[in-house]
């Protein structure tokens, strides 16, 4: 199952040190059949897109709980990677799942990372999540700036040399 995993630049850097990526509290999101359920239409990759979106938006979540978002790069990092034993946990929401483990980098599919033109733009929507998630409609506009960027991929092999570019 590829499952999409939030994360930011220093849990990058981490992976990037040890060879594995242990995912905070286990949470990723992934192509479940909940969140088949939940769209009317749509194709695998469409599924699959929605998802990542999902751990992209939960990248912010972790961005706006470091201790000084501001002293991170403030990019949305979301690892794709290829798992075998995740649980389904439609209970907290469609799309995710929850590992059992940490993910080896072999295992890490590639890496999704907001260019330096969304920073502004990120730090925002990590300052205004919070709001978000409890229905404000002004930081959800917050949000979708942030979301307009696009993440940028590199292979998992690109790595090293990702993080000498931040």
């Amino acid at each position: 199952m590829r499952v999409y995993l939030p994360a930011t630049i220093d849990m990058l850097r981490d992976l990037n040190t040890s060879g594995e990526f242990r995912a905070r509290s286990g949470t990723g999101f992934a192509l479940t059949p909940a969140l088949r359920e939940s769209y009317a239409s749509g194709s695998d990759e469409e599924l699959e897109y929605a998802a990542l979106l999902d751990a992209a938006r939960a990248s912010l979540r972790l961005i706006s709980a470091a201790e000084k978002p501001e002293d991170l790069p403030p990019r949305r990092v979301v690892i794709s990677a290829d798992v075998e034993d995740a649980t389904l946990r439609p209970d907290l929401d469609y799309a995710v799942v929850r590992l059992n483990g940490p993910i080896p980098l072999s295992q890490v599919a590639a890496i999704h990372v907001d260019a330096s033109e969304a920073e502004p733009a990120v730090l925002d929507a990590a300052r205004a999540i919070d709001a978000a998630d409890l229905g404000d409609p002004d930081a959800e506009f917050i949000l979708g700036e942030a979301e307009d960027h696009e993440l940028a991929w590199y292979a998992a092999q690109e790595l090293p040399f990702l993080l000498e570019l931040l």
